[in-house]
């Protein structure tokens, strides 16, 4: 401060305003003047404090009070909220029954239940809060909630001695009731018992109840009788189609949905988005990406991270990046599916460096984001890196490993040949070790020509599960690239003898709006004959070209002719074959496979790339693999 400079007087203090105390001021009012539009509970005690000072806290002025609370948002409501509205419950005189209710419809349970019967003026929607109550309770809390049951039954009974069961709210709040509960035919009795009192919620609220027990075919029914469907409509079939897994059918009643101009909510955007990622389909997810920008749905959080995890699911992670960059808020879960997608497509690089830049933004990674970190190591080849992040996880976040994490670690040291190392890992493991890892050893001892360890560890897993195709099969195939041809009858027989099948092998592919599914060796395609001459048109052209299939995993002890044939029929083959035949020209073939794809198809893709010069990308069981030129994404390995 300079010298002789004037010395700054100090801010003037602020002062709360005051009031007159005299016995006709308004209550209303000065809480009005005291109170911001969106109060806190700290606020409103405050202002309780405020009146007691000013004379004004009479029992008469608390259901004043008390009104105000069911404003307040509940994210800022303190944990003390609930028993400060019950004091001013106690203390008011004459709290409204509006008040009341509001309580009922805001108080965490089981403080409703003890509040009803001390409501002096009960109306229908006391019932019918004091319901969703109980409802949301049991909902939370699941199968555990019987004695809860027996209390939502005791309040029916009690709103049909009032007089309040034919309120339309307290009708739709009994439906749902007993959706929550699985008792299907008192849900549906309480829906038919009034006719004439239902609206689309009563629709909305049965069909929920038969999808939530998993009667798919009953809720269809019900959703083709509703008279007038609304978006909820909609989006709970579609919800319900997603979780019984019958995602085709939920991407279909979504187009049909659009079409009939029904304008979708988020929930039916996200729930399509997500069957779309689920099956691989680009263009199913594509049309819903366009009815987001058509209808201008804003691109919420959760709507962003559905986008992002569609559009890699699919093969498209350049595109899922673009989403993930123009969204103007991210959460967790955007950047989960940011990085999850980008180790799915081999590009552990650039999946590492996402999650240095998502810690730098502040946020805290979950164990999911560390699921997906391992991933990017392991399809890369990253053992340092890996190594380097299970510590991290562990010592710097304290996230204790799940199976999953164990997993990526026994795949990383696995795929580097570090066979020894990974199963000391599985030996130090904290939890009982689940035999999906040891599956893993196995099929890092196929890889790497590990005879003997591989017999060891392939009969234990057969006799701890002997129901497992996999590990029969992946057995077999290290006998068989032995050339041990009895030991792989053997294995053969022993399956057999156990009932137990070799899963069958398909590929999925989208072409002219409908998606087209290939089984091995499928006649049943209607273009199937056309099929089999493209295929053998592209046999002859990498024939010319110089390939020679690679018959090494075809486990039958037969000639190397009839091992090339049975090679030849693979599900992706055929929908490479009709690929030609219907994907436009500059774009990629696109197929979603169930099953790892075998060493001598994926040599065929790639040759594919070559000489007929179409790109092609696959979706296998494990990973993505972008084929282009002869050269594959994976690098071969995977």
């Amino acid at each position: 401060m300079q010298l002789g400079a004037p010395t700054p007087s100090p801010p003037a203090a602020q002062h709360a305003p005051t009031f007159q105390a005299h016995a006709s001021a308004n209550a209303r009012e000065l809480l009005g003047a005291l109170l911001p539009r969106r109060p806190t509970v700290r606020l409103v005690q405050q202002a309780h404090a405020r009146l007691t000072v000013l004379g004004l806290a009479a029992a008469r002025v608390l259901p004043h009070l008390l009104a105000v609370l069911p404003r307040i948002p509940q994210t800022n409501t303190p944990h003390d909220g609930a028993s400060y509205s019950l004091a001013l419950f106690r203390m008011s005189s004459s709290a409204s029954t509006f008040a009341s209710n509001q309580l009922l419809r805001l108080l965490p349970h089981p403080h409703p239940i003890s509040l009803f019967p001390r409501i002096p003026r009960r109306n229908p929607h006391s019932f019918t809060f004091l319901l969703c109550s109980i409802s949301n309770h049991l909902d939370a809390i699941g199968p555990a909630g019987s004695s809860c049951s027996f209390l939502g039954s005791h309040v029916h009974a009690l709103a049909v001695k009032a007089g309040a069961s034919d309120d339309l709210y307290v009708r739709n709040a009994l439906v749902h009731f007993y959706a929550v509960c699985g008792d299907v035919g008192a849900m549906r009795r309480a829906f038919d018992e009034l006719p004439r009192v239902r609206d689309v919620v009563s629709w909305n609220a049965v069909l929920a109840g038969y999808l939530r027990a998993s009667m798919v075919t009953a809720a269809r029914e019900m959703f083709d009788e509703i008279p007038v469907r609304d978006e909820v409509s909609w989006s709970t079939l579609v919800s319900g189609y997603v979780k019984e897994g019958e995602l085709v059918v939920a991407l279909g009643v979504f187009r049909d949905m659009v079409v009939q101009g029904v304008r979708p909510n988020e929930a039916a955007v996200v729930t399509a988005l997500s069957a779309a990622a689920q099956l691989g389909l680009l263009d199913h997810g594509r049309f819903v990406h366009g009815v987001v920008q058509s209808t201008g749905l804003s691109v919420s959080v959760n709507v962003g991270a559905a986008l992002v995890d569609m559009y890699a699911k699919c093969g498209c992670v350049a595109f899922a990046r673009e989403v993930f960059d123009g969204m103007k808020r991210k959460d967790v879960f955007a950047w989960n599916a940011m990085i999850c997608g980008l180790a799915a497509h081999g590009l552990g690089m650039d999946a590492v460096r996402l999650f240095q830049l998502f810690v730098t933004e502040g946020l805290r990674p979950t164990n999911v984001t560390f699921v997906g970190v391992l991933n990017a190591c392991s399809r890369s080849g990253l053992v340092a890196e890996g190594r380097h992040y299970f510590k991290l996880m562990v010592e710097k976040y304290s996230i204790q490993p799940e199976m999953e994490h164990y997993g990526c670690m026994v795949d990383l040291l696995g795929r580097a040949g570090l066979v020894d190392e990974a199963i000391e890992f599985i030996q130090g493991m904290h939890i009982t070790p689940d035999p999906v890892l040891w599956g893993t050893i196995l099929s890092s001892c196929k890889t790497h020509g590990l005879l003997d360890l591989g017999v060891g560890v392939g009969c234990k897993l057969i006799e701890s599960e002997p129901a497992h195709d996999g590990h029969y099969v992946l057995l077999a195939n290290i006998y068989a690239k032995a050339k041990k041809w009895d030991e792989v009858r053997k294995v053969r027989k022993l399956m057999f003898s156990r009932g137990t099948s070799k899963s069958a092998g398909w590929s999925l592919m989208e072409a002219q709006g409908n998606v087209h599914k290939f089984l091995v060796g499928d006649t049943d395609h209607k273009d199937s004959v056309q099929i089999y001459e493209i295929l053998d048109m592209i046999n002859k052209r990498l024939a010319e070209a110089g390939y020679v299939s690679d018959v090494s995993s075809v486990l039958h002890d037969i000639g190397d002719e009839e091992k090339v044939h049975a090679i030849k029929v693979h599900s992706e083959r055929l929908a490479i074959a009709y690929g030609l035949m219907v994907v436009k020209a500059g774009s990629p073939i696109r197929i979603v496979k169930n099953l790892r794809v075998c060493g001598d198809c994926h040599e065929f893709s790639k040759m594919v790339t070559v000489v007929l010069d179409k790109e092609i990308i696959v979706r296998d069981g494990s990973r993505f693999h972008h084929m282009k030129q002869g050269k594959c994404s994976c690098l071969d390995y995977w």
